[in-house]
Parts: structure tokens; sequence; C-alpha cells
């Protein structure tokens, strides 16, 4: 089946000389999902030499800036990724920039930790595996059940084009591993791979 890519684009109603730069550091790295590329660049222009790096963000983007982050973006799921893998992440809301607040990525950490306790004590595991391209790790997740089998677990691969959390209370698992996008492990239920690699 042919899938057809499509760019959406936001129409934006902010004015850029209205927003407030002076939070911001004199360096920055500028990232922005695709729907907020046009406000990027005009920021891109207004900062000028401040901008270090210009660089569109995905779900699952990994990016790791040796500059404090503006995030053009909306909600909080591009800029508690970006700042779960150590990035200082300022985010514009409306007309206002703002420091992500530390306390919610600590919450996110806390809930990391809480998950990883969940999967040792855990006997049956399911590991989910996404089918969309450049999100599935259907190789990597039959080693990962190998080895799992070999320590003794239970385990179960689920297959899912669109991974819903809703739909894993139907399952008699006791920790989840995610082979998909990694914003899926803000939730407590739910381990990393690429985590669970990090451990051993």
């Amino acid at each position: 089946m042919k899938v057809l890519f499509i760019e959406a684009k936001k129409n934006f109603e902010t004015d850029i000389n209205k927003i407030d730069f002076t939070l911001l550091p004199n360096k920055i790295s500028l990232v922005y999902s695709i729907q907020y590329k046009k406000l990027a660049e005009k920021i891109r222009e207004k900062l000028s030499k401040r901008v270090r790096g210009f660089k569109q963000v995905l779900g699952c983007s990994k990016f790791k800036s040796k500059y404090p982050i503006l995030l053009i973006s909306s909600g909080r799921f591009h800029a508690l990724n970006l700042a779960l893998q150590g990035n200082i992440v300022y985010v514009l809301e409306g007309n206002k920039i703002n420091k992500l607040n530390r306390e919610e990525v600590n919450e996110i950490k806390n809930k990391r930790k809480t998950a990883f306790l969940k999967f040792l004590a855990a006997e049956k595991v399911g590991i989910l595996v996404s089918i969309k391209p450049g999100q599935e790790n259907l190789r990597e997740a039959l080693k990962l059940e190998k080895k799992l089998e070999k320590k003794g677990k239970d385990v179960r691969i689920f297959l899912a084009d669109n991974i819903s959390l809703d739909e894993i209370e139907n399952y008699n698992m006791e920790s989840w591993i995610n082979t998909a996008c990694q914003a899926l492990t803000f939730d407590s239920r739910i381990l990393n791979m690429h985590e669970l690699k990090n451990k051993n």
C-alpha cells in the first residue's frame, strides 16, 4: 500500500515582535514540530546569531544539544522528551517563553524508576511492537524475547499499528517493554527497550 506524507502547516496569529526573548540564554538551539516550521523560521531570523542550531523534531527524536533549547510546538510531549535526554528546554506558549519546570521532568523520571522495579518483579512481560515505518523493531523484540525467557520470564509480543495505552489493561501482563516511540515511557507501566539495555 502506497503512503502519501503531506506537511500539515498551521496558521498563526503570533506576532513575534510581542514575544519577550530576554528569558533565553545568548546561545540556543531552536527546534520545532513540522506544523510550526514557518513560525520557527521567523524566530530564527529575528534571533539571528543567537541561534546555533535549527532542527525539526519528531515524537521519537533523539537530540542532545550543546545549548539550551527553545521548542516551537504545542503541549508537553516534545518538551518532556527533549528534557529527559538531558537538555535544558524553553517552550514558546502563546506570546510567552517559559522554562520547562524541573518538577515535571522529575515526575517522569520517578515513573521510569517505578517501571523498572515492576519489570524486575514481573513474571509475565509483554513486548510492544509498532508496525509503523520508522518505529518497527520486531527483530530487536524477538531477540529480547529469547533473552528474557532464558531469565525465566513468560514473554508475549504484541504487534499494533497504533499502540494504545488504554488497551494494554485488557491483557494479563505484569510489566511492559516498549520497542516503539520512546515517549510511551512517560507511563509508569512501560519500560523502554533502550532503558533496559542501559541497565544491563
